[in-house]
């Protein structure tokens, strides 16, 4: 079982694909694990600029 590379409660900093339409980009703060989808862990994050909350790939996320 893979480890996740982000802790809960950690701010990040998403870069959206291309195929995620309008998600803006930039600061978020992980809110909860889940498990592994495609081969690849994937975090709920937080907007810090609005309430969205958003489920997102590991490889989306790097440290701030």
């Amino acid at each position: 079982m893979a480890l996740h590379k982000f802790a809960v409660g950690e701010r990040v900093a998403f870069t959206p694909g291309r195929h995620d339409g309008n998600v803006p980009r930039g600061a978020y703060t992980v809110t909860r694990l889940l498990p592994v989808e495609g081969g690849e862990q994937q975090y709920r994050v937080k907007s810090t600029g609005d309430t969205h909350e958003r489920v997102v790939r590991e490889s989306q996320l790097r440290r701030e």
